[in-house]
């Protein structure tokens, strides 16, 4: 296990503070793993282990506890006889019904510390906003980077460099492994082909359980095509009309408003991302032709299995995925007809970005290095790239892909 300090170091401030952190993200991204290294590091500044309680309602151990009544109950029972601060966490929460009326309760009633994990993106619409406003703070954990992966890469170097079959590969290759098979923390841990059949495993319960079952979706052949039309558009703008017209010259029927709830229930389940475009004239968010990117784009190889043929699309979904990560705000730009792929904005600053597979020919060049030489403020642009060779050039800085990933530079 490796100490991911890109989320640590936002929960660790929040310790002892009147404030409920929650952790949330799609199944199997490391949320449980994350609460496993703050009791950890709870251990270690003396808290004793009596006062720290882990309920997973994921394990058949809780598996009876479906209500906030009953939540009560346990919770009462498990902190009975404990003096000082109680550490709860409660890990994948949302699977107990009003579960936001007992956490409130332990926030009034005891003397405690609240963790909460869930895979729901509005796990916090809810009651549980207007019960606790201003008393929680949400974490969002994604899937592995690239700099994370590669760091629990040279941890399995070390842990295995007495093996005479470990076969050590280059960072280049592993970068092609991570293209391929995405960041999911479980999928680095396997062979080669094991992969596929775990992320296969893992998507289907994440279809079942987070939106299929949730949302009592019938026609199951058309919401896969729904997420296959997304998986071959990826990083394209589009609407619903763009899908709802497919499907017609499919000879299939599929409304708008049907492809509307569908593209939600992804997004509440964590698993794609909606990107808005940015009019950069108008300065105004526009409201239709949005893009779509995928948490972890291994469930593009699961399903497609083309990722290493459309290398573009994916390094646009990875490059996307890291701007998140570091905490950007992010867009698709328009100007006078063209398209800047990203802007991506935080409390300091502003940057545009373009990304691309190779710049192999003049032609390709001046296609990507266009869009943002036509901005006229002074935000930094970069062109994020596979090339080994800097194309940096008047004012536009370009970033081979690995070095991008590896940097602290945004």
């Amino acid at each position: 296990m490796i100490k991911r300090d890109l989320y640590l170091d936002k929960i660790r401030p929040l310790i002892g503070k009147d404030i409920i952190k929650v952790l949330t993200g799609i199944r199997r991204c490391g949320k449980s793993s994350i609460l496993h290294l703050i009791i950890e590091e709870l251990i270690e500044s003396g808290v004793s282990e009596d006062n720290i309680i882990l309920i997973n309602f994921e394990s058949a151990k809780y598996s009876e506890i479906e209500s906030y009544k009953e939540l009560n109950k346990l919770i009462e029972k498990l902190t009975h006889n404990l003096e000082g601060t109680k550490y709860l966490f409660f890990d994948e929460v949302q699977n107990v019904k009003h579960w936001e009326k007992s956490i409130n309760a332990c926030r009034v009633d005891l003397d405690s510390q609240i963790f909460i994990t869930g895979s729901n993106a509005n796990l916090l619409s809810g009651e549980l906003s207007t019960l606790i406003a201003g008393r929680y703070i949400e974490i969002k954990i994604y899937p592995f980077s690239f700099k994370e992966a590669l760091e629990l890469n040279e941890s399995f170097k070390k842990a295995l460099e007495l093996n005479k079959n470990f076969k050590d590969i280059g960072e280049r290759d592993f970068f092609m492994e991570y293209l391929t098979y995405g960041g999911m923390p479980f999928v680095l841990h396997l062979e080669i082909n094991e992969k596929i059949k775990y992320l296969k495993d893992l998507y289907n319960s994440i279809i079942l359980k987070d939106v299929i079952q949730k949302n009592k979706i019938r026609e199951l052949d058309l919401f896969d095509k729904v997420i296959k039309f997304l998986m071959d558009n990826l990083g394209r703008t589009f609407s619903a009309k763009s899908i709802s017209d497919y499907f017609k010259s499919e000879n299939r029927t599929l409304s708008r408003e049907t492809i509307y709830n569908y593209l939600v229930y992804l997004q509440e389940a964590c698993l794609i991302h909606k990107v808005q475009r940015e009019d950069l004239i108008g300065k105004k968010l526009l409201k239709i032709h949005e893009k779509y990117y995928f948490t972890d784009h291994g469930f593009n190889e699961t399903i497609t299995g083309k990722n290493t043929k459309r290398i573009a699309q994916i390094l646009e979904n990875i490059v996307y995925m890291e701007f998140l990560r570091r905490g950007y705000e992010i867009y698709v730009g328009k100007l006078n007809g063209l398209e800047i792929d990203f802007i991506c904005k935080n409390h300091e600053k502003t940057v545009y970005v373009q990304v691309s597979y190779l710049l192999a020919s003049e032609e390709t060049i001046t296609r990507e290095f266009k869009p943002l030489l036509k901005i006229k403020d002074n935000y930094e642009k970069i062109l994020i790239t596979m090339d080994e060779l800097d194309f940096s050039e008047k004012g536009i800085k370009h970033f081979n892909i690995i070095d991008f990933l590896k940097s602290n530079d945004f």
